[in-house]
């Protein structure tokens, strides 16, 4: 079977945003953040961190972060509420990372519950607190500190976080367009336009795209210096780089660097799970889902990429 019947390529001189592997809690890990950066993805971010449980214990550190030689630009994202413990997390982070983002837009009970996520977007005057902070400990400009929000019912709400955040000095911003309580309706153009169109620093939108064609026309209506996926690149690492459905050489690849990186067969197999759904069979899909250990999954590859 060969995927690349599938797929189409896009002329690389062509190429003009800046793409972004979104921070994805379980996905964003070291093997898929490289196999990703093989397929025109230009910054890569960790999956969600607490932060508080990433400074005070080294397990966590060891579990929950890992990276490589090339394993760049790579920002890494935590969770707190506390603009101290932010700056301690970034600086621990600083020697491995080129930036760390603070996450103000998980939509998730566990997460808001405790403080984090999207029940930041009503403080403010907190998340610019949380930039200067971390800025100060760290002053390095070549180092990021960034926020990553989603939009407020009320757009003057958004523009005003961010304004405040822009004059505390955040790198850049990230706008999904939906607001906490929506799931997988069309995100709103137009409020990411506007928040671009109100701040000086670098905007990269996100939500929703599935293909590269998506991802050219929403930089175009909204004039942002950069788009993120997420569950795009889980269906489709290749995506950014014009490919319709996930190519035969990007699996290779994933089996490739899974090995090098260690990456676990259960979170192996879930990955491949998302690639190949589009282009197997539904018998394949059944017999591929059950497979148990990562010898029996390659036993299953090998066999259909090479047939």
């Amino acid at each position: 079977m060969d995927f690349e019947d599938f797929s189409t390529s896009k002329n690389k001189n062509e190429k003009k945003t800046t793409f972004y592997l979104a921070p994805m809690v379980r996905y964003s890990k070291l093997a898929f953040r490289q196999l990703v950066r093989l397929y025109d993805v230009d910054v890569c971010y960790t999956p969600m961190i607490y932060a508080k449980n990433f400074i005070e214990s080294e397990k966590c550190r060891n579990s929950e972060l890992s990276v490589c030689e090339g394993d760049r630009p790579l920002i890494v994202q935590f969770a707190t509420d506390d603009p101290f413990v932010l700056a301690e997390a970034a600086e621990m982070v600083y020697s491995c990372s080129t930036g760390v983002d603070l996450n103000c837009g998980c939509p998730k009970h566990d997460v808001r519950s405790k403080g984090f996520g999207s029940a930041l977007l009503s403080k403010p005057e907190l998340l610019a607190d949380m930039v200067r902070q971390t800025r100060a400990r760290i002053p390095d400009e070549n180092f990021s500190v960034s926020l990553k929000i989603r939009v407020n019912h009320d757009i003057e709400k958004t523009v005003d976080l961010c304004r405040k955040a822009e004059s505390a000095g955040v790198t850049h911003l990230t706008v999904h367009g939906r607001t906490p309580s929506q799931r997988a309706e069309p995100i709103d153009i137009k409020a990411i336009r506007i928040v671009k169109e109100s701040v000086s620093v670098p905007v990269i939108a996100n939500g929703g795209i599935t293909s590269l064609q998506e991802a050219e026309f929403l930089a175009e209506q909204t004039g942002v210096d950069g788009i993120m996926a997420a569950n795009g690149l889980l269906d489709n690492p290749a995506l950014f780089a014009g490919h319709a459905y996930t190519p035969s050489d990007c699996v290779q690849n994933f089996m490739r660097l899974s090995k090098e990186h260690g990456l676990d067969w259960l979170l192996y197999h879930q990955h491949l799970q998302y690639m190949l759904r589009p282009l197997l069979s539904a018998q394949q899909r059944r017999v591929f889902n059950e497979l148990n250990g990562r010898l029996a999954i390659d036993q299953f590859l090998n066999n259909l990429l090479f047939l």
